[in-house]
């Protein structure tokens, strides 16, 4: 054991890390209070490396929003639009066929699909479009809506949550998305999400539809006016749900952009916060094998260092994210499969393309030399990344 661990009173915590012990919400806490990152990382890197065997993920996969018209005003999102505001969009299921038919071509094995709660689209829409982009290719994986749009669906359907959810996987969902999660603590959703489903509405979702046999992911907002507590207290919570489902197959922490929305937030989360928030991450949930550097919030670079802080996965190509760059995010709308690979390779790991559900597809080979950079550098992050969209 590190003697460091010692030093700073922390042995103890290190060693039940160590021994696969549960840690407490104290102990949660008590991560997050260590100031020497290097530590910190070294333990999640070697948890991780048990986990995942030196094997870190992408996903060939297009995002598509279908629409950002939207009946709520969270004061955080960038993305929503009212119909007054002359500026919003909104994606007919032809658009939306002609978008997946692209994904198709160029190898992509998972379209993501989320939207706003749209004042006036009927439930026939959506399980229409699903059943349509099924149509095309019964392989393509459909990983689709919110919790706050599951009850959106709901409420239009005149349904309850697990026949909404039904009609859905009967019409072609596959995954559910773990967007909408925030921060559980309901003082911070106040402030941040007045109107939006609760924690409890949240976790139930997932419930009603891991109940089902479905999957999902679960993510975290960090960054704004919660406290680290509030962020290991909904670390727990996402914990005890796995306990009892199993259902979730990845973690996807979030950071907070503070652009071109109302909340009172001058800075995003540093680049500090955001590698000790994944380390922790991967320590406190130990039944949640896979976590996501979200290249889309850190940009490709932090993204790739964060695979010796504990997480297995850069997510995926995208294509054409939206909420996110609303929100003033400065990485490209879309990512190059080979400079995932390279990133992954470079940081001295395995590179696999996986699926929806963190299957593995097939390892990527080394990179032939005029894809390969011997200097150790990354493309340059100006959106101008060579695709094959």
């Amino acid at each position: 054991m590190n003697p460091i661990w010692q030093s700073m009173g922390m042995q103890d915590l290190a060693e039940r890390v160590e021994a696969g012990e549960r840690l407490s919400k104290v102990d949660g806490c008590r991560l997050f209070e260590i100031r020497d990152l290097n530590v910190l990382g070294s333990l999640a890197s070697r948890i991780n490396r048990q986990k995942n065997r030196g094997r870190v993920s992408y996903i060939l996969n297009r995002y598509i929003n279908y629409s950002n018209y939207c009946i709520l005003s969270c004061q955080f999102c960038a993305f929503a639009r009212k119909k007054r505001n002359g500026d919003g969009f909104e994606l007919s299921i032809e658009e939306m066929i002609q978008k997946a038919r692209e994904a198709l071509r160029c190898g992509m094995t998972e379209l993501h699909i989320v939207g706003g709660l749209h004042p006036s689209l009927p439930f026939s829409y959506y399980t229409d479009f699903l059943r349509a982009l099924k149509r095309l290719d019964s392989r393509l994986q459909l990983k689709c809506f919110t919790a706050i749009e599951i009850l959106h669906l709901a409420w239009l359907a005149r349904r309850n949550v697990p026949e909404t959810l039904g009609a859905l996987r009967e019409a072609g969902l596959d995954c559910l998305t773990g967007g909408g999660a925030e921060v559980f603590n309901p003082e911070v959703r106040k402030q941040i999400a007045v109107g939006k489903e609760t924690a409890e509405e949240y976790l139930d979702v997932h419930r009603c539809w891991h109940q089902l046999g479905g999957k999902s992911t679960c993510t975290l907002l960090y960054g704004h006016v919660e406290s680290l507590a509030d962020r290991v207290d909904h670390l727990r919570r996402l914990r005890e749900l796995q306990d009892e489902t199993g259902g979730f197959v990845g973690f996807i922490p979030l950071p907070y952009h503070p652009n071109n929305n109302r909340l009172p937030v001058q800075w995003g989360p540093t680049a500090y916060d955001t590698l000790r928030t994944i380390a922790v991450s991967r320590l406190f949930l130990d039944n949640i094998t896979h976590l996501t550097a979200y290249w889309v919030g850190l940009g490709l670079r932090l993204a790739q260092v964060a695979l010796s802080y504990g997480a297995d996965d850069l997510h995926g190509t995208i294509h054409e994210e939206h909420i996110f760059h609303m929100a003033g995010a400065q990485s490209p709308m879309l990512q190059d499969e080979a400079a995932m690979i390279r990133a992954i390779q470079d940081a001295g790991f395995i590179a696999v393309q996986r699926d929806t559900f963190y299957q593995p597809i097939k390892e990527a080979g080394v990179l032939p030399e005029s894809e390969a950079r011997h200097d150790g550098a990354l493309p340059q992050e100006t959106g101008q990344n060579k695709t094959s969209l």
